[in-house]
């Protein structure tokens, strides 16, 4: 509950604790702690206030133009009288801020729904009118004898930041005026002759938007971004296109419906992504070419129609898309090129495959390996290992004249080829 006292003065019953409990959840209150602790000269002494402030030991604040007071219950009991002074603006200075306020109507409107936009304070700093606090402006007095902040002057600030999330007009009131005494002196000044009203419009036009070192002098004040997203528990559901409304020509429903889909789990999955990397590392990933977005697309068709479709229009054929879904769902981009793309081997890195081939087995249980380019077949099996770019070894087996991947990649070739093995015998179960 709120008590005004006469329009000078605004006394806050005290709040019961709330532990755990943040400060500041507007940007102003932020700027007003921020104003604190770059203030005081001893952190020790901004966690013993948090701490007083959060345990309900700051009574009832009063709010003055230049001062606010209350007082505050040491950890021993001891309850001391806490002020902290916020030089008032002058007259002038009223004044440059009342004729700013009226010739843009939206700030008013913002005040009264208690809120204080960045443009207002942007706009009151560009006629020369500091309404935050900045460094060293929050001056501390209290009956402990400290010179400094201490517990007793840190709490009251975090107090008042939560009664400044409440009501900005809190803040304006510390600077000289009061609520009612504003709104009067606003209604006054609006209440001018439309003519000169209009005079003033021609003789100098509001320019058009705001100038570039002005803006940059005040990206301190501005408002911190917005917390990253909650990741939803599934995709959206996209748009049904089930409609009485005949299809345009050359447009397939099923197919936009698919794409449809498709983006949608994409941007899921993209939005995982980046929440788990976080905003300073974006995920990048390879352009897909024409032929690796088809088998994408196939990966996560269930309809069999869409499968034909884009078996032919990648030119891949039935059996050859199947065989690359296959490899997508092993390891994406990176088994598709295994699939496709062989390359010669040769230098450190042909060094490196001979010496893993040569550990990863016995002497005498080292199976006949037939080398072509990043491809060792065994001889006399149906079985092969291929190197990827990364240095990871790919199991492949022989089905029906054709080489298809047989399970994930592996750093060790022995592994690889033992699941190659194993593919092999549950395709003959």
């Amino acid at each position: 509950m709120t008590r005004h006292d006469g329009d000078l003065e605004r006394t806050f019953a005290a709040l019961p604790p709330a532990h755990g409990r943040g400060f500041a959840r507007t940007w102003w209150g932020q700027a007003w702690l921020k104003a604190l602790e770059e203030t005081a000269l001893d952190s020790g002494q901004l966690k013993a206030g948090r701490r007083l402030a959060r345990a309900g030991a700051v009574g009832a604040v009063s709010v003055r133009p230049g001062r606010i007071t209350a007082v505050v219950q040491g950890r021993d009991r001891t309850a001391h009288r806490a002020d902290v002074l916020l030089e008032e603006l002058t007259g002038e200075q009223w004044d440059r801020f009342l004729d700013m306020a009226v010739e843009r109507s939206g700030h008013v409107a913002a005040l009264l729904d208690r809120d204080m936009p960045p443009h207002l304070v942007e706009d009151a700093a560009a006629t020369g009118i500091e309404l935050l606090p900045g460094m060293g402006d929050l001056e501390p007095e209290c009956g402990c004898g400290a010179w400094d902040h201490c517990g007793h002057t840190t709490a009251l600030c975090y107090q008042v930041a939560l009664l400044l999330d409440q009501d900005p007009f809190v803040l304006l009131l510390m600077r000289g005026r009061g609520e009612r005494d504003l709104l009067d002196d606003l209604q006054a000044r609006s209440a001018a002759p439309a003519d000169a009203a209009a005079e003033l419009s021609a003789s100098s036009p509001e320019p058009d938007g705001v100038d570039a070192a002005e803006a940059y002098a005040t990206g301190e004040i501005l408002p911190p971004l917005p917390a990253l997203p909650e990741l939803p528990t599934e995709p959206g559901i996209p748009p049904s296109l089930d409609t009485e409304t005949p299809p345009a020509p050359g447009v397939d429903p099923a197919a936009l419906e698919f794409l449809a889909a498709r983006t949608a789990a994409d941007a899921h999955r993209m939005l995982a992504e980046a929440l788990r990397i976080g905003p300073e590392q974006p995920v990048t990933e390879a352009r897909l070419t024409l032929e690796q977005d088809a088998v994408r697309l196939a990966a996560g068709s269930p309809v069999a129609e869409m499968a034909e479709r884009l078996a032919d229009g990648s030119g891949r054929g039935r059996e050859g898309l199947e065989i690359a879904v296959h490899a997508w769902h092993l390891g994406g981009v990176a088994a598709l090129s295994v699939l496709e793309d062989e390359w010669s081997v040769d230098g450190e890195t042909l060094a490196r495959a001979r010496a893993a081939l040569e550990s990863a087995w016995d002497e005498d249980e080292r199976p006949s390996l037939r080398a072509k380019g990043n491809r060792w077949t065994v001889v006399g099996a149906p079985r092969q290992l291929r190197l990827g770019p990364d240095g990871r070894w790919w199991p492949y087996r022989r089905e029906r004249s054709r080489w298809v991947p047989a399970g994930g990649p592996a750093h060790d070739p022995a592994t690889a080829l033992a699941s190659a093995d194993v593919a092999a015998e549950e395709a003959q179960r």
